[in-house]
């Protein structure tokens, strides 16, 4: 199993590198490791006691954030080093103040996994929520570092848990200690014999609860918006475009910001042209330009968490694809949250639809019916309104959960 490991390895850097030629992600991926070892060596302080952080890409970093201040507030003399593996995270992130060094992951090899851990000489490993990279975590227990993961979420279907995964099941075995989100994912855990686990909630309540707190002003969408509803489209994707901007003339009393995942030139482009009412450009767009639009499209990174402040409903998109982007910086505000049919690997999604605070949909159809329905019905739209908080506020404290128990073990 091994080989076949190293094998899809060595595959998946020739699909990459094939790809760089002509997919700008991919490109970032190759070029963000030309040189690695020589400026991983020129940048590390060999003396320093370093704490690695290690997250698969921005989502998971907004998880990990929350856990890294503690760090930094409660070890202050502790180096931070935070690795990616995908440019999403760190081209985002690469210059976060929060840490004092900011790399791409290598590839997992035996040989790489080495001179990483010669170099960086951790004192302590933390992967936040997923990431199970074999050689990696087989040198990290061979060399007695302790290692822990974060905000887990485990589930029936994956390989960790069927009969044909025992090979997978030694990648967790290398692990200290387990931080799930819930008791399922314990119980998956101690059915396969680790024990080492506590259910300590997801670190993502605590950073999302502290963004709304923090929630910066955006001059221009406050002149956009004005006094009227507002539908808040975020991390969307051309198939959730289809079914929202059809809607828009049905609803001309409402704004709508749409907040792509990806905000290329000809994705922007292409949200304009299939826009039926008129459409302003964040970045091109001045205060006069904006009050007689109704859609304006964000076509810029960052904004995002703050821009859901604005909603009077927000769209969380991805469910239509591989799965929803992150629902709770939406709930955050108190506001209902809609998304794809795809959410089922979601813990607080299913929540927030559980306690009817958010609502999956299938179609343009049902997107209509459902909007209309909360712009009408009051009392739906502030019981919804009033879950969404409460299941935001019911979710806090894995943070202190978390470092307490790591703290407690130095």
């Amino acid at each position: 199993m091994v080989f076949l490991y190293n094998l899809s390895i060595k595959i998946y850097f020739v699909l990459v590198l094939l790809a760089s030629t002509f997919n700008r992600k991919a490109k970032l991926w190759i070029e963000g490791r030309k040189n690695y070892w020589s400026r991983l060596k020129s940048q590390i302080d060999p003396s320093s006691k370093i704490v690695w952080f290690h997250c698969s890409s921005l989502g998971e970093f907004e998880q990990g954030r929350p856990l890294i201040e503690a760090f930094k507030q409660r070890m202050p003399e502790v180096k931070i080093l935070l690795t990616f593996f995908s440019p999403s995270g760190y081209e985002v992130r690469k210059n976060y103040s929060g840490a004092d060094y900011i790399f791409y992951l290598p590839l997992d090899t035996k040989a790489n996994a080495q001179q990483f851990l010669a170099l960086v000489k951790p004192f302590m490993a933390i992967f936040i929520k997923y990431e199970f990279w074999y050689h990696f975590l087989s040198h990290l227990k061979m060399n007695k570092i302790p290692t822990y993961l974060v905000s887990a979420n485990f589930r029936p279907d994956q390989v960790f848990f069927k009969t044909y995964g025992e090979w997978y099941r030694k990648f967790l075995q290398n692990f200290t200690c387990f931080f799930v989100q819930n008791t399922k994912s314990k119980e998956l855990l101690e059915s396969i014999g680790l024990t080492n686990v506590l259910v300590t909630g997801d670190t993502r309540f605590d950073r999302v609860a502290r963004i709304a707190a923090e929630a910066r002003e955006v001059p221009l969408i406050q002149e956009f918006v004005g006094s009227r509803k507002v539908f808040v489209a975020g991390s969307t994707w051309p198939k959730d475009e289809d079914i929202i901007l059809p809607l828009t003339h049905r609803f001309p009393d409402v704004k709508f910001l749409i907040v792509p995942h990806e905000v290329d030139e000809s994705h922007i482009q292409s949200i304009i042209q299939k826009s039926p009412v008129q459409a302003v450009r964040f970045t091109k767009a001045s205060a006069g330009d904006v009050s007689n639009a109704q859609v304006m499209i964000v076509d810029t990174i960052g904004l995002l968490a703050s821009i859901y402040r604005y909603g009077h409903i927000a769209y969380v998109g991805g469910g239509f694809g591989v799965g929803i982007h992150n629902t709770l910086e939406a709930a955050a505000y108190g506001i209902p949250v809609i998304f794809g049919p795809n959410y089922q690997k979601f813990q607080e999604a299913k929540d927030l639809v559980a306690q009817k605070a958010g609502f999956s949909i299938k179609s343009q159809g049902e997107l209509a019916n459902l909007l209309n329905r909360l712009l009408t019905d009051e009392k739906e739209y502030m019981s919804s309104c009033g879950e969404a908080k409460k299941i935001v506020n019911s979710g806090l404290g894995a943070t202190q959960k978390i470092i307490d128990k790591i703290m407690g073990e130095l």
